[in-house]
């Protein structure tokens, strides 16, 4: 019984620093903690991948705020759950994982109705990890989980985790006060000097603290805006497969997709096969 599991002072009970329009069930810091949006059926396939008032700006894009900056709880979408609601990862004994590392300075999240297809295979030789595309925000503050907030992409990362292909798309939101003078990572390492290489460290030595190896980069060089993009685009094409939208039947999607939840208005629904 998870109310009568101790928890240590730093992993204590605490209220969701969640958007407003959302809802959530459960305790955070248990796993039967699951918050929703109030908006729409799935964050994953119902949230616009781009904002409608930004629609003639390709570079920006949506960004489903999972795990807000500084905060040690590791939260991530739930693909499988009704309604793909956001909840606390789970580590393979039963208790909710924390980032023990150190809390993250940015903002973590994916971008909508995107799928890194774990059938399709990298320029590196690396797997998709079945998940949306990753994506962190490098602001100045703090978004709140759940949130749904207009960013502009400035590059990628491509990080090798455990065999796959990880990308980590990087934006800044248009709410920051620093948004008008970012527009690539060299801008954020002028406005922010040194934010690039700090953000590349967590990255490969997030995962020491538990005893694990150190993650791989493909490239320490971040790719630019109009690559991420390309990235952001093929991921988009792949989740369309995955709801149907190109006339894929669900048995013939990769296995490891077979378990996901996948009936809401923007994917398959209760009707399409």
């Amino acid at each position: 019984d998870e109310t009568d599991r101790w928890i240590p002072w730093s992993r204590q009970f605490m209220e969701p620093p969640a958007d407003a329009m959302t809802s959530f069930v459960g305790r955070m810091g248990s796993s039967d903690f699951h918050l929703s949006s109030t908006k729409y059926n799935s964050f994953w396939h119902d949230v616009p991948m781009r904002p409608k008032e930004h629609a003639s700006d390709p570079t920006i894009i949506n960004l489903v705020t999972e795990i807000p900056m500084f905060m040690a709880a590791k939260m991530e979408l739930n693909k499988d759950y009704p309604h793909n609601a956001i909840g606390q990862d789970i580590n393979s004994d039963g208790t909710p994982r924390y980032y023990t590392y150190g809390s993250p300075f940015f903002n973590y999240g994916f971008i909508s109705q995107t799928w890194e297809d774990p059938s399709v295979m990298s320029e590196e030789g690396h797997f998709g990890d079945n998940d949306p595309l990753d994506v962190i925000e490098l602001g100045s503050g703090p978004l709140k989980m759940g949130s749904i907030t207009p960013c502009r992409v400035i590059g990628s990362l491509e990080l090798i985790d455990q065999g796959e292909t990880d990308y980590k798309i990087l934006c800044i939101a248009l709410s920051d006060p620093d948004a008008h003078k970012i527009y690539s990572t060299n801008d954020l390492d002028h406005v922010k000097p040194g934010h690039t290489n700090k953000l590349k460290t967590w990255l490969k030595r997030y995962k020491t603290s538990s005893g694990k190896a150190e993650n791989t980069l493909a490239s320490e060089i971040p790719k630019t805006a109009t690559e991420a993009l390309s990235i952001i685009t093929e991921t988009h094409e792949r989740w369309e497969m995955l709801c149907g939208k190109d006339g894929t039947h669900r048995a013939n999607l990769p296995i490891q997709s077979e378990t996901f939840w996948l009936d809401s208005p923007s994917c398959r629904g209760s009707s399409t096969p």
